[in-house]
């Protein structure tokens, strides 16, 4: 592959800018980052703004830039279900997420696992809350990493090396090392600094290919053509159309016409809902704010976001209208950048992408780590350690994971790179009910609510693995799983299991006696109490 000095250059000006900025964060917004509140929620000090960008950040991740484009390249209209996921989640985090803040707040709690394990008096139950938000998080670390791979990859630097016979590329090696050094120093400081640039370059490069793009290739008319053509029971339906003189329907309508087809796209988009703000990275970027107004107004506020999701899925249909079409979904987004914007334009998009993948991937580090020292560390190993062990306890646990994701991505199959992020949905969705439902009642019996997730774990795990198991290669929505004949969502099935078992066996345990654990909480912990300031306004703005 030919390099290019100047899109290699582009690339690298902006990579040492966000590793600057990384490093600067560590002064921002001052505080004592030898306390687990200050290294891992800033103190909880972020407004409006900052937090609108943290979380967008955040949320809209590698997910967005390479596996939603690559998912609609290879699937089709079955793609789209991460829009109208994104749209829903909103409503339900407006009810939810405040709540959550607030109690936190009030009671200084940092994790999921916090909350429950004082709510429903079940240290084992908050023991699996952090286990299962650690797991899930690694999937999704790995698909960061794998978007910056991606990037480097289309640079075509060659450096590499062997590890027990594959291939890793330094220069990814380099980018991880850099967000280990500046996530260990600076915290959730530095992913919050970044963000600020990392959405405006994503921004840009969501303009330029709904507005560039479309007119190299002869606008979305002949991308839609071509997109039809390569959907056989698509193009059948129109062409059948067309002969009998009627009107054609659209790809989307003959897709939910599809036996199973609405059913596996319903729960796939309610799933992920359900299942977003379950993430400990999502958690964190709500805790990190500074008042629960601050968490309500970026409810109203991120759907924005939503809109550049759907613009960027678009990007794998014009990757089948390309001349040379890639060979995966997972090359989509790179072969639109390298076959029609300039050089200089493509080293900025590929810096783009892979800045993108870095902020999430470093508050994503960050949660996690909060959870395994929070919950298991100080819960099981050292309950009186300081503060200050704490935080580097944290830090470690932060670069560790990191690593972790990195093997991920090495040594298992990529060839359908949106699976990691459901599959890490299929696991954080069991703790709703200890979570969400437990925000609102203390009914649960602890024993039944460790009963159901345990039994949607197990169950999640086999039916998203079934394809694998059974042999199938390549199969388009992992996730999905045949029930009565119908595809469903695994996680949206497990956790139909988890919450009828947790239903059914808590009346059952009240009535042997095996009784709940001691809720310490108190309705007042729910209640919001404003934040005083004298200068209300620049403190949420800010």
């Amino acid at each position: 592959m030919k390099i290019d000095v100047l899109e290699i250059s582009i690339f690298i000006f902006f990579f040492v800018l966000i590793t600057v900025m990384g490093f600067v964060a560590a002064r921002w917004r001052r505080g004592d980052l030898r306390q687990l509140h200050e290294w891992g929620l800033a103190g909880r000090r972020f407004g409006t703004v900052v937090t609108w960008f943290l979380l967008g950040g955040d949320l809209y991740t590698a997910y967005t830039f390479i596996a939603v484009p690559g998912a609609v390249f290879t699937s089709g209209a079955v793609g789209f279900f991460a829009v109208p996921y994104t749209v829903l989640v909103y409503p339900l985090i407006f009810l939810l997420m405040p709540k959550f803040w607030t109690v936190c707040k009030q009671r200084g709690y940092i994790t999921a696992s916090d909350f429950v394990k004082d709510r429903f008096g079940s240290s084992s139950l908050a023991l699996a809350v952090a286990f299962t938000g650690i797991l899930a998080t690694l999937p999704y670390i790995a698909l960061q990493m794998f978007g910056i791979q991606v990037s480097i990859a289309a640079l075509g630097i060659p450096l590499s090396f062997s590890i027990l016979g594959v291939s890793v590329d330094i220069p990814l090696l380099i980018a991880f090392i850099i967000l280990a050094a500046y996530t260990y120093t600076s915290g959730l400081r530095a992913p919050a600094l970044i963000a600020l640039v990392k959405d405006a370059m994503v921004l840009i490069l969501v303009f330029a290919a709904v507005i560039y793009v479309p007119i190299r290739l002869g606008g979305f008319a002949h991308i839609f053509a071509v997109a039809t053509a390569h959907q056989p029971v698509v193009a059948k339906a129109i062409t059948t159309a067309k002969a009998a003189g009627t009107y054609p329907p659209s790809a989307f309508t003959i897709f939910l016409k599809t036996p199973g087809a609405m059913v596996a796209y319903t729960t796939l988009a309610l799933g992920s809902a359900l299942a977003l703000f379950l993430y400990p990275h999502s958690m964190l970027g709500v805790l990190s704010s500074n008042d629960r107004n601050v968490v309500k107004r970026n409810t109203a506020l991120l759907p924005i976001y939503s809109l550049m999701l759907g613009l960027l899925a678009l990007v794998g249909f014009m990757a089948l209208a390309l001349p040379k079409p890639p060979a995966t979904g997972n090359g989509a987004v790179v072969a639109v950048i390298t076959q029609i914007f300039p050089d200089w334009f493509a080293g900025f998009a590929f810096a783009a992408i892979s800045i993108g993948a870095l902020v999430p991937a470093a508050v994503m580090s960050i949660a996690a780590a909060n959870l395994f020292t929070r919950n298991v560390y100080k819960e099981y190993f050292r309950p009186n350690c300081s503060d200050r062990e704490e935080s580097e306890v944290a830090k470690i646990a932060s670069f560790l994971l990191k690593f972790g994701a990195l093997l991920f991505i090495i040594f298992v199959p990529t060839t359908n790179i949106i699976s990691f992020q459901l599959l890490g949905g299929v696991w954080i969705i069991q703790t709703l009910p200890p979570v969400f439902l437990g925000l609102y009642t203390h009914w649960f019996n602890r024993w039944a609510l460790l009963i159901g997730w345990a039994a949607g774990m197990i169950s999640g795990t086999l039916m998203a693995f079934s394809a694998i198991i059974a042999g199938i290669p390549k199969a388009p929505l992992l996730q999905t799983y045949p029930i009565f004949g119908i595809p469903v969502y695994a996680a949206f099935a497990a956790l139909i299991v988890n919450l009828v078992l947790a239903m059914v066996l808590t009346p059952i345990f009240q009535t042997i006696g095996l009784r709940s654990g001691k809720d310490v909480t108190s309705p007042t912990d729910y209640e919001y109490a404003p934040v005083e300031s004298k200068e209300p306004l620049r403190e949420a703005l800010s």
